[in-house]
């Protein structure tokens, strides 16, 4: 299947996802909104991998059924691997092998690379914004008190930015 055709439907209601959004919004409860979303999320083996590795580990198993993996046809540089993590370098990876303009990276340096490579880029605080728009969702402060709970950190400034744009200042 060529990169080029791979989707019927036009390519920006896709997000190619990273592992850190998916454990967030797992430890958040929030796993069940995604798929309320009017994209499609799509990841590479690697962030399978990275999951697997977790459960193996004695961390919670995420495998939701809305998210598909794709295997990359050229791996990314040794350099961008080294430098990113190979999970973040596979999703901007996988993003630019088909064409895909939105990323889903929580990791400030994923996020960089991901904007240096012309992606447009959000976080699993992005998601739960999106859902709140579209009333999806009543509230962002408790997915964000559960996540802190669970020792995820966010920026404070980003935490007030997002819940401002929300509405709950």
């Amino acid at each position: 299947m060529s990169s080029t055709n791979w989707i019927s439907s036009k390519m920006d209601e896709y997000i190619v996802i990273n592992t850190g959004p998916l454990i967030a919004l797992e430890r958040m409860r929030g796993l069940d909104i995604p798929p309320k979303l009017p994209y499609q999320f799509i990841a590479p083996e690697e962030v399978k991998e990275e999951l697997d590795a977790g459960a193996r580990k004695g961390y919670g198993i995420i495998a939701p059924a809305w998210l598909s993996f794709h295997r990359l046809g050229h791996q990314p540089p040794l350099i961008e691997v080294s430098s990113l993590g190979k999970g973040e370098a596979a999703v901007i990876a996988l993003a630019l092998e088909k064409n895909i303009e939105r990323v889903c990276i929580d990791e400030w340096k994923g996020r960089r690379a991901a904007l240096m490579a012309g992606r447009k880029v959000l976080g699993a605080l992005g998601i739960l914004g999106r859902a709140k728009s579209l009333g999806l969702v009543s509230a962002l402060r408790p997915f964000i008190n559960r996540a802190i709970s669970c020792g995820i950190r966010y920026d404070q400034e980003l935490i007030r930015q997002v819940l401002h744009a929300a509405g709950e200042d």
